[in-house]
């Protein structure tokens, strides 16, 4: 079959490796914990296990504070080798018994790579990792113990874990941990705890799972019908929830001896069942390949539950993109507006235009208003083009209040709606997003000017013939420069309304009349396009700039598109469970 193929184990491990669920959107945190226990199960136990399917059977022996775990193990060995005792947690670093023929299966990282190896009686570096465990710590345990025992068949390895209902929070996770790797799970209760609701939870997980479950129902108070009872109520408890289990050992209340030892003969039945698991090779590749492939359904249902979770985010992503895009849109649209409106071609802007083509008179006939602006022009030559620079400037400024001002508001509009929920305020935490970054004012002037730059150059190039050249050397490339902004600021749908936007309409008008005469319908045409298209990309590239502050947000949360590549990912581990169930 497909032993050591892994490869659809492996792509799904990076998936989730590289899987980002950064917004704290309704069940991220579940998700992220989720994902942890995803990638625990693959390198603790469903990896290895896949790539060595002839490896020792694991027997992960867990239960409820004081079920009397380690006692059960210590007998089965015939000797201390786990702690147990009042203290609670009793166990804290787990203890793994294997038959010392079986070592090379453990000390190395093939299973439970997290947790350092330490082997028993050996003396520790202090700087190890592990070392440092000790019973009655707070902190969950970060190595495993090892101990080769002749007592316990080779192909056979167990595994006292912490309490699964642990005081420690470390400890009841490090339980669950332990718990994904087994390839058989040896549930230990007692007679007063069955019915506990932790392990309950627990055992409902390995039966959705299909884990192989054992279990021993201990210290059960020797009075006659006493075990029959609770073994059929616990029977009927087990059929209710669904769990499947293999075996159920009883094992009665019992004195132990001043080693904490429990009599080698209650424990019998156990035992033998071990013996006789380790014999059977067939039968432990049964259960190594069941509880796999049950491992790796759960596995193919969490994938399906973190494309749904990873939708989700980019849903939310999505959404908060197009809060921003829309309202620096917006933006772009009404700097858009205030151009084509006429609004930047009143005030100072008329004033400084009126100096340039020196009239007073501004609407009596346009014919006679360039033949003035003519004179009036040539009249410059010889250095006097202030008039035409102050207009030229007088566009600039208002061109650039009209930008830091919408852009601003973009800003603040796209800042509250952020704001106005948690995925939005997560990302504009620790920075003041509607705030006009330094140096905003400068940029904006600095590309205004550039602009500008561009026009006196397009009006050079077009004026490079000698008629034409002639002509605007007359009047000064500044003052033909200002017209030809002025038609680029004009826009054809606009329509006086009053006295000032009447002056600005008049205003475009002569600057249109004022560059025909020089350079001819089809030229101004094409000049204005040319101009215009390169304004809109400088205004474009403004405003991109100042959104780019919200839209790096979400472009450092990483890649989108998880969902589809987890959808992908259940359906294959899927497709791999059912051939193992069909090899096995």
């Amino acid at each position: 079959m497909m032993t050591g193929t892994t490869a659809v184990l492996d792509a799904f491990a990076a998936h989730l490796r590289a899987l980002e669920l950064p917004l704290p959107v309704e069940g991220a945190e579940q998700a992220r914990a989720e994902t942890a226990a995803a990638l625990s199960q693959l390198s603790d136990h469903v990896i290895p296990r896949l790539d060595s399917l002839d490896a020792p059977l694991l027997v992960v022996i867990g239960g409820s504070t004081g079920a009397g775990k380690s006692t059960l193990i210590n007998a089965l060995v015939g000797h201390p080798v786990s702690r147990s005792g009042a203290i609670r947690p009793t166990t804290r670093r787990p203890v793994l018994l294997h038959h010392p023929a079986d070592e090379p299966w453990f000390t190395g990282t093939r299973i439970l790579p997290g947790l350092a190896r330490v082997h028993a009686g050996q003396r520790r570096d202090p700087e190890a990792p592990g070392a440092g465990d000790t019973t009655g710590d707070v902190d969950p345990a970060t190595s495993l113990e090892l101990h080769g025992q002749t007592r316990v068949p080779p192909g056979l390895a167990l595994l006292d874990a912490p309490d699964i209902d642990s005081v420690a929070l470390g400890n009841r996770e490090l339980a669950r941990q332990l718990l994904r790797a087994a390839d058989l799970w040896l549930f230990v209760t007692t007679a007063n705890r069955y019915a506990d609701a932790v392990p309950w939870e627990v055992l409902r997980t390995a039966a959705e799972r299909d884990v192989t479950v054992d279990v021993v129902m201990n210290r059960i108070p020797a009075r006659e019908g006493v075990a029959e009872e609770l073994a059929e109520d616990l029977r009927g408890m087990l059929e209710r929830q669904g769990v499947d289990v293999e075996r159920l050992f009883l094992v009665p209340e019992t004195e132990i001896d001043p080693e904490g030892m429990l009599p080698p003969a209650v424990i019998t039945e156990l035992r033998d069942h071990f013996a006789q698991l380790a014999a059977d090779g067939e039968g432990r590749g049964r259960i190594a390949r069941r509880t796999l492939a049950g491992a790796i359904d759960g596995l193919a249902g969490s994938a399906t539950d973190l494309a749904e979770h990873a939708a989700v985010q980019d849903a939310e992503r999505k959404r908060l993109r197009e809060q921003a895009v829309a309202s620096f849109s917006g933006a772009r649209e009404r700097i858009d507006d205030a151009l084509g409106d006429g609004s930047l071609l009143r005030g100072e802007v008329l004033a400084r235009w009126q100096d340039v083509v020196g009239t007073g008179e501004f609407f009596r006939g346009v014919e006679s208003l360039v033949t003035r602006a003519r004179d009036r022009l040539g009249q410059m030559v010889g250095g006097k083009p202030a008039p035409a620079i102050a207009a030229e400037q007088a566009l600039g400024t208002g061109l650039v209040h009209v930008v830091i001002d919408e852009t601003a508001r973009g800003a603040e509009l796209a800042d509250a709606a952020w704001r106005s929920t948690p995925a939005g305020r997560h990302l504009a935490e620790g920075r003041d997003l509607s705030r006009l970054p330094d140096g905003y004012a400068e940029e904006v002037s600095a590309a205004i000017r550039a602009w500008q730059g561009d026009v006196l150059e397009l009006v050079r190039a077009e004026g490079a013939d000698r008629r034409t050249k002639a002509r605007l050397l007359s009047l000064g490339v500044n003052a033909v420069g200002v017209a030809l902004m002025v038609v680029v600021f004009a826009s054809t749908a606009f329509v006086p309304t009053g006295l000032e936007v009447g002056a600005g309409a008049a205003t475009a008008v002569v600057g249109q009349k004022l560059l025909e005469t020089i350079f001819g319908d089809e030229a101004v045409r094409r000049m204005a396009t040319v101009a215009r298209q390169r304004l809109t990309d400088r205004l474009d590239a403004l405003v991109a700039g100042r959104s780019a502050l919200f839209l790096d947000r979400l472009d450092d949360l990483g890649v989108e598109g998880a969902a589809a590549q987890l959808h992908a990912d259940a359906a294959a581990l899927t497709q791999l469970a059912h051939d193992i169930r069909e090899d096995a």
